[in-house]
């Protein structure tokens, strides 16, 4: 069972700016049995990022539309997962005023880094919170997550202009702000294909490019992106193709000096297993070399494969 101050060491492993922004998408599923739960996660992500920015994701957009246009920034539910809907609850957090597409931060410049969102009428627009992740030279977390859930990759789309991502026309949205205050925010719509499913193609480019790198919060296989380099590697590859993200196809990417490698979507998610088992595997033999497991090492590999 995971601790507080077993996963602040961890974050810390991970070569994380206490001092710096750190955005996290997250899985808390993924973490594993954690001694208090969803809170001890939350309690050491803040300690850790005390002297820093820490930030969350706090999205409604399956749930606010025109249908239902009336967005609360202190009660209405984000639908991104129950460590967001937890922090936005806290003490001190703030949350950006943006209908569909809001964050929630606590730390050093909070209110000034959630205050612009609501000024733009698309979910990710240079001068929000989005954008702001670049100019702070933030690091974003995918905990138990992929690429696939890294809103960030939007933004870039967004700011290089990819032609069919948002909506021509506005819904009328409307904000109700924590004076119990309505403004009105006409909000264009991501649309389309679902883009974001297709961004496991670049998982690859960004590794060997030295834009995102991997390890292991709980028994979560995280992804350390770096947003200054991941915003350089994708624009490029977007002004070199604008349909990059427009299809499931596997890239054609150079391997070091080798002859050029395609990987397709289910090699992509067979890499990534054999990557969680052997993490899983590292983890249960170091337990097993503690005392806390006593299994076998055959056992041990039987047990992961079970689960």
């Amino acid at each position: 069972m995971y601790t507080k101050e077993s996963l602040m060491q961890q974050l810390e492993q991970l070569g994380l700016d206490g001092q710096g922004t750190l955005l996290i998408h997250s899985s808390m599923k993924s973490i594993g049995e954690v001694e208090g739960g969803a809170d001890t996660v939350l309690d050491a992500f803040s300690d850790y990022m005390k002297d820093g920015l820490l930030v969350l994701p706090t999205h409604t957009w399956s749930t606010i539309n025109a249908d239902n246009p009336v967005f609360h920034v202190e009660t209405s539910s984000c639908c991104v997962g129950i460590l967001p809907e937890l922090f936005r609850q806290r003490p001190g957090v703030v949350r950006s005023w943006h209908p569909t597409h809001s964050v929630a931060a606590l730390g050093r410049d909070a209110k000034v880094f959630t205050k612009d969102d609501h000024l733009f009428d698309t979910p990710c627009a240079r001068g929000s919170a989005w954008g702001k992740l670049l100019d702070r030279k933030a690091t974003i977390l995918l905990v138990g997550v992929d690429l696939k859930r890294n809103t960030f990759i939007h933004g870039v789309e967004e700011w290089v202009d990819i032609p069919g991502r948002m909506t021509d026309e506005h819904e009328m949205l409307y904000t109700v702000l924590p004076d119990e205050s309505k403004i009105s925010v006409p909000s264009r719509r991501h649309c389309g294909l679902s883009w974001s499913e297709h961004f496991w193609k670049v998982d690859e480019v960004l590794v060997r490019e030295g834009a995102m790198r991997k390890g292991k919060l709980g028994d979560a296989v995280v992804r350390v992106c770096d947003a200054t380099k991941t915003a350089e590697v994708i624009t490029e590859m977007l002004k070199d193709n604008p349909d990059l993200f427009s299809d499931n196809e596997p890239l054609i990417t150079p391997d070091c000096e080798a002859d050029p490698v395609v990987m397709s979507h289910e090699a992509y998610l067979m890499k990534e297993a054999r990557y969680t088992l052997q993490s899983e595997l590292l983890v249960a033999e170091k337990q097993v070399a503690e005392g806390e497991r006593l299994l076998d090492h055959g056992q041990v590999i039987a047990e992961i494969r079970e689960e």
